[in-house]
């Protein structure tokens, strides 16, 4: 992104400042019809992209070129034409009436400069995606097999994609971006200028720091606190590793390894509720479930993710003898209890969706109240000159989401009027010959393929607009089908060779980026396993009976003690190799019995399982403390 200069870099500001306003706006007194709500966000957000973002390497990076100026000017006149022409839009009959030649050439205009503007904003990968899709529709029909599709007029492909209002550039999911996303990503700017995360990295130094190999648990912890809000893995990174991957590198761990640890905690945020990232208000649009049950059913898979990582480094600290943080670098905890204050915008936002409210409804009361809180402390007091900082910040913040998101729209465009997701379905339903297993494992690859290089929510929207019709077509429910969807185009973040959490990781630390990246992948494991226990036991999500969801979760936490400890060759002492190979059979012996859900559903078998694991647990706890206490003595005594 550009770094901007003098009258240029005031004008964008305030530029970006009013969409954000126009956005917090409409959250409290009500949102606009879709195809102006859409235009006026795109058209703020749109020529952003083209002044911000240098068009190549050797462009001016402080000022906007003349070309990139007429492209953002030529941009607007698309957004423009259809905010003011929304009630005629409105009356005409979709893929009936004749497409008018001006809207022709704005259509064309339109879907060239958005591409053009994800290539800059985002990254070409995702740009050439969206052309390659507009390019399928000219060659289908000349295609055979699946990939068939009968011809369609370039006139219908403009209307599809500039027109209409269900899907293309101004469809649903650029409505959710304008809507509910929006609200969030100016809560996650008001949190951030009231230094909530600089709180959540204090109390993960004081929660985890004292122990050994303390710094690379202060990254779970915050990556984990910080992540959910950001929605952005490599935002996370930059975040909180610039603070984490200097400590754990000065404490003795190998810069590939801290590396990976923030970009698995930072990609693990976006799984996290209550926000995960805005994915989880996305998904609600997409299926009609109420938000609040999508959060809930994400909260065990994303507790089970962090404790694998945090017991993964926890080992690691003990294998190689690393000592904690230094006391006299941490905060006090009387200080950390007394800035706890700031917890109450994440509180008020969690009760008010219990409540009942909107997600509209809290996201404002939570900022509402974030406002109000940041004049107890002076060097937070939301000044009109500050308030005038985040709303440009939230502006800046919404570019790349935007113009991420209307380009989904476009592949969905694409695929619904093709049938193309039907056809994929097809042919994973064939390879996979009938079984559920092999099918879901080729959903998972091209859930991760396709989210490769791209933000959590237009991966998601891209992984499941291709893959949801294979997961619905056999059987499974949709619920864990979008969450199993939804966690492999995230840990796609993390999964070489595209894995740009794990670069910008590498980037902080040092290390070679695709050593970070498979380092990071090791640590994601869980996160590779979870997904399908969703499809096989719902007792995950938080259906079925007390014992079944009590039994699934002791099972996959024994799960991730094993998976970390295997895979760091340590549990209480220096493991062999065979060792070390006998616990992950074990680990992965119990993750079939956790998707067994026709076993472990009865009765018998949950008492025994809940019996067994909490015993097992216990002689885990005690052993880790003894483990503990001897590093510590061996520390005191060096």
């Amino acid at each position: 992104m550009r770094e901007l200069k003098g009258f240029t870099k005031t004008i964008v500001a305030v530029w970006a400042a009013t969409i954000a306003v126009f956005h917090l706006y409409t959250a409290i007194f009500g949102i606009m019809q879709p195809r102006i709500q859409r235009g006026i966000h795109l058209l703020f957000l749109l020529p952003l992209a083209f002044i911000l973002y240098p068009a190549t390497k050797k462009s001016p990076k402080d000022r906007p070129t003349v070309l990139d100026l007429i492209l953002a000017a030529l941009s607007m006149v698309p957004a423009l034409y259809v905010i003011f022409n929304n009630d005629a839009l409105n009356m005409r009959m979709a893929m009936v009436d004749p497409v008018l030649p001006l809207e022709m050439a704005l259509g064309v205009i339109n879907i060239v400069l958005l591409i053009e503007a994800i290539r800059r904003a985002v990254v070409p990968a995702m740009a050439i995606l969206v052309a390659g899709f507009l390019g399928y529709m000219f060659l289908a029909p000349y295609l055979s097999g699946i990939f068939y599709s009968r011809r369609v007029s370039l006139a219908r492909i403009i209307e599809m994609n500039y027109l209409i209002s269900d899907t293309g550039i101004y469809g649903s999911i650029t409505g959710v971006t304008a809507t509910f996303v929006a609200v969030f990503v100016i809560f996650g700017s008001f949190m951030q200028y009231t230094k909530t995360g600089e709180f959540f990295t204090n109390f993960a130094c004081r929660v985890a720091g004292s122990g050994p190999g303390g710094p690379a648990k202060i990254a779970v912890v915050s990556s984990g606190l910080f992540g959910s809000i950001s929605g952005v893995a490599s935002a996370n990174v930059y975040a909180t590793g610039t603070f984490t991957i200097p400590l754990m590198k000065k404490l003795g761990y190998r810069p590939q390894f801290a590396g990976a640890v923030e970009a698995a905690a930072s990609t693990g945020g976006l799984l996290m509720p209550p926000i995960m990232g805005a994915g989880a208000f996305v998904m609600s649009e997409i299926t009609n479930i109420p938000y609040g049950t999508i959060a809930l059913a994400a909260t065990f898979g994303a507790i089970l993710y962090y404790t694998s990582i945090y017991f993964r480094v926890h080992f690691m600290a003990l294998k190689r003898g690393l000592k904690a943080m230094d006391p006299s670098e941490m905060i006090s905890w009387k200080q950390v209890i007394k800035d706890a204050y700031l917890l109450i915008p994440l509180v008020v936002l969690i009760a008010f969706l219990v409540i009942g409210y909107s997600p509209f409804g809290a996201a404002t009361a939570s900022i509402a109240v974030t406002f109000v809180l940041s004049f107890l402390r002076k060097d937070t007091m939301l000044t009109p000159k500050r308030l005038f900082e985040v709303f440009s910040l939230s502006g800046h913040n919404l570019i790349m989401l935007a113009v991420c998101c209307a380009g989904a729209g476009i592949v969905i465009s694409v695929v619904t009027y093709t049938g193309l997701a039907l056809g994929i379905a097809t042919v994973i339903t064939s390879f996979s010959g009938g079984f559920l297993l092999p099918a879901l494992i080729l959903i998972m690859i091209t859930s991760i393929v396709l989210g490769m290089g791209l933000p959590c929510t237009p991966a998601y929207i891209i992984a499941i607009t291709i893959g949801g019709p294979a997961l619905l077509s056999l059987g499974i429910e949709l619920l864990p089908a979008h969450l199993f969807v939804f966690y492999f185009a995230i840990l796609a973040e993390v999964t070489p060779p595209v894995c740009i959490a794990a670069y910008c990781g590498a980037a902080i630390a040092g290390s070679k980026p695709m050593a970070t990246g498979f380092e990071a992948a090791r640590l994601a494991i869980m996160g590779y396993l979870i997904p399908f226990i969703f499809i096989y036991n719902n007792g995950m999500i938080l259906q079925g009976s007390a014992g079944l969801i009590a039994a699934t979760f002791i099972v996959m936490l024994l799960v991730a003690i094993l998976f970390a400890a295997a895979i760091s060759g340590y549990l209480f002492k220096k493991l062999k190799a065979y060792q070390s190979v006998a616990l992950g059979i074990a680990a992965l012996g119990l993750t079939v019995f956790a998707a067994a859900k026709p076993v472990l559903d009865r009765a018998l078998v949950q008492s025994i399982t809940i019996a067994g694991g909490l015993l097992l647990l216990a002689l885990f706890a005690v052993g880790s403390r003894k483990a503990g206490k001897a590093t510590l003595r061996v520390e005191t005594a060096a």
